[in-house]
């Protein structure tokens, strides 16, 4: 029985360890691999589709293609908040920061209370879009980099 004992605790213990491990940074309560939101059930469907091909090219890493989706996302559905969020995030993303900040404040207007775009990374780790670029790291609680 002792043996059963130890055995459930490694294996508790390894499991914890590989979750730390890849989770990142333990102890950081927001993982820097944050990416764009998909597309809401209400989205309509020409929108909803260059949502997703937007979250694509994010994927990617093609930041001047997911902005033009986004951007025509914007344009076939003006009231979509992920839609903005997302062209936000991309902005923030590929730079200039400051052209992020309309869309991240148009999304937090079109969605009071939805905690992922009210929690956009630029305003909180910076307080607001224009004082950071992306390229800055910051320092977790551990006091390394991200």
């Amino acid at each position: 029985m002792n043996h059963m004992t130890n055995t459930r605790n490694s294996l508790g213990a390894t499991f914890l360890l590989a979750v730390l491990w890849l989770g990142g940074c333990a102890g950081t309560p927001h993982s820097h691999q944050e990416g764009p939101l998909p597309p809401p059930a209400h989205a309509t469907p020409l929108a909803a589709q260059l949502i997703l091909e937007g979250n694509q090219y994010f994927a990617e890493h093609r930041w001047t293609a997911a902005i033009g989706n986004y951007e025509e996302a914007v344009q076939a559905q003006p009231k979509l908040a992920e839609a903005h969020y997302n062209l936000g995030l991309t902005l923030y993303r590929k730079g200039p920061v400051a052209a992020a900040r309309p869309h991240f404040i148009e999304a937090a207007n079109l969605a009071p209370g939805h905690s992922v775009i009210w929690n956009a990374p630029p305003f909180r780790k910076y307080g607001n879009v224009e004082s950071a670029t992306p390229e800055q790291p910051s320092a977790g609680p551990g006091g390394h980099q991200h």
